[in-house]
C-alpha cells in the first residue's frame, strides 16, 4: 500500500488481498526481457495486485486506488543478476487527479505480511545498519501523467509483524515526480542527506507519514536509507526503538498514460 500523496490531501485505503482483477485493460502486449545468466523466469501481469517474485524481492502491481478512477496498470520482470534486479511497469489511469490509483513497485521485507525470507529485515533504528540503495530508471511519458517515483518504508514498533500489523510510519523518499504530484501534509524544512536537499513534509492518515521531496529530479541514486531514518530519529518524529519492516520502489500515479523501466535496482541491509 502506497502512501497517501497528491497535490491535496487523498484519503488513504488499506491494501486488499481480495480485490478483484482489473475488467478492461487496453494497453496492449507487455514484453518481458531475460537478459541474465542468474535471471528469473521472464514473466509479465496485468491483473491487480500481481507478484512476480524475483530472489530476496517481489514486484507488486498494487492498484490500491483503482476505484477512484478508471484504467489499468501493468507489470513485468527484466532480469536478476544476484541482489541486482530490472523490472518495470506501464499504465493509463484517468479519474481523480489527487488520488493515486496504482503504486507498481519492489517490495524488500513486510507488506501486510511476507513472501520473501533472507531479506535482513526488520531492523532496530538504534542499531543504525546500513540500508544501502542503488536506483537507475526512465519515465517515458506518452501523455500528461501525475506521478512520483518514489521509495516507500514502513515503521513498527515490534519486529514481530504479520498481516494485521498496522504500521507506526511511514517513511517516502521522492526522487521524481511531474504533472503536479505534492507529498500529503506541511513542509517542515529543508533539509540535506546524500548530497542533496529534500523538503520535508509530515502529515498523518491513522499513522505519521514523513516524505523527503528532492528539490530537483534525479533518475538515478545510490545512498544509504537509514540517513533518511536517523535525519527523523534527530528531530524526535520517530523513535530510536522502532524497527524498519520494509523498503518498496515504485511510481504512485494519479493519471495519466506512461512506462517506468527500472534498469538496475538492489538493497541490501547490513
Amino acid at each position: 500500500m502506497p502512501a497517501a500523496t497528491g497535490r491535496h490531501r487523498v484519503t488513504r485505503k488499506r491494501f486488499t488481498a481480495a480485490a478483484v482483477a482489473l475488467a478492461a485493460l487496453g494497453g496492449g502486449t507487455v514484453y518481458a526481457i531475460d537478459s541474465s545468466a542468474d535471471s528469473a523466469q521472464a514473466a509479465s501481469g496485468c491483473a491487480a495486485y500481481e507478484s512476480i517474485t524475483m530472489g530476496k524481492y517481489w514486484i507488486n502491481n498494487n492498484t490500491w486506488g483503482s476505484d477512484q478512477g478508471t484504467g489499468w496498470s501493468c507489470v513485468w520482470d527484466s532480469y536478476r543478476s544476484g541482489n541486482t534486479i530490472g523490472w518495470g511497469t506501464n499504465y493509463e489511469w484517468s479519474g481523480q487527479s489527487n488520488a493515486v490509483k496504482s503504486y507498481a513497485s519492489s517490495v524488500l521485507g513486510w507488506h501486510w505480511g511476507w513472501k520473501s525470507k533472507d531479506t535482513g529485515l526488520p531492523v532496530k533504528l538504534s542499531a543504525k545498519t546500513p540500508v544501502r540503495s542503488t536506483w537507475a530508471f526512465k519515465v517515458t511519458d506518452s501523455t500528461d501523467s501525475v506521478y512520483n517515483v518514489a521509495y516507500d518504508m514502513w515503521l513498527h514498533d515490534t519486529a514481530d509483524t504479520d498481516w494485521q500489523s498496522t504500521p507506526k510510519h511511514e517513511v517516502m523518499v521522492w526522487l521524481d515526480k511531474d504533472g503536479g504530484a505534492g507529498p500529503l501534509g506541511t513542509k517542515k524544512q529543508r533539509v540535506k542527506i546524500a548530497g542533496a536537499y529534500w523538503d520535508l513534509y509530515v502529515g498523518n492518515i491513522g499513522w505519521n507519514v514523513y516524505s523527503f521531496v528532492r528539490v530537483g529530479n534525479t533518475t538515478s541514486v545510490d545512498f544509504n536509507l537509514d540517513d533518511f531514518l536517523q535525519a527523523l530519529v534527530r528531530r524526535s518524529l520517530v523513535s530510536k526503538t522502532d524497527y524498519l519492516s520494509s523498503v518498496e520502489a515504485g511510481t504512485e500515479v494519479f493519471t495519466g498514460k506512461a512506462q517506468l523501466d527500472t534498469t538496475a535496482y538492489s538493497t541490501n541491509v547490513g
